[in-house]
């Protein structure tokens, strides 16, 4: 008789150390075109927050306090990505800055083929998801029913207290269903995640990190 040997269990897996890449969408992101002639490609977006966000380890937090955010690089090379492909570049980053605890970026599509067709979609509304792939130097944990440093946050929650945003994507399926564009404050509460969501959660999650 063969036993067969149970699949890893999803807790099973090790949280990111520092320097690790990851990503995540957004929950309530929004693109908004810019007004005035000569913008008609450029957008401001929000790309981050200190929403809560469930991953395979726990819950994660991204620190927005002054000092947290390093936006250097975003600012200095950053480029705007389809779907986080590093060879498929759309656009440019122009500026990065953190405003009432959010991330926001203007950005401008590029002219070639392939970013014109992306640039249609999201200008239409057909494409609607945001996404941040970044780095994180420095983590707090805080245990169940602790506080965090600051006093801002309750555990059990893993808040990343320097962190580096390093691309931002427009993305064709979020693994999030909830992200978007044009999403109301109130659908952040809501969560009909089935087990099914959370399979393809770690199936993408661990797709990125191979590659």
């Amino acid at each position: 008789m063969t036993r067969e040997t149970a699949p890893e269990e999803p807790q099973t897996r090790a949280k990111p150390k520092a320097g690790d890449s990851i990503t995540r969408e957004f929950r309530v992101g929004g693109i908004r075109a810019m007004e005035g002639e000569g913008n008609e490609r450029r957008f401001v977006l929000s790309f981050s927050s200190e929403e809560p966000y469930a991953r395979w380890w726990g819950t994660e937090i991204l620190d927005h306090s002054v000092g947290a955010v390093d936006l250097n690089r975003l600012n200095d090379i950053g480029c705007l990505l389809y779907n986080h492909n590093r060879d498929k570049v759309i656009g440019k980053i122009l500026r990065a800055w953190i405003e009432n605890e959010r991330g926001q970026a203007e950005v401008e599509f590029d002219q070639d083929v392939e970013s014109e067709v992306i640039y249609q979609k999201v200008a239409s509304g057909t494409l609607k998801g945001v996404s941040v792939g970044y780095m994180v130097d420095s983590w707090e944990e805080v245990m169940p029913g602790k506080q965090s440093a600051d006093g801002r946050f309750t555990g059990p929650v893993d808040i990343a207290r320097k962190w580096t945003p390093y691309e931002i994507s427009v993305v064709s399926v979020p693994a999030d269903p909830t992200v978007g564009v044009g999403r109301e404050m109130a659908d952040m509460h809501k969560d009909t995640r089935t087990l099914d969501y959370y399979a393809r959660q770690l199936q993408v999650n661990a797709n990125y990190f191979l590659n």
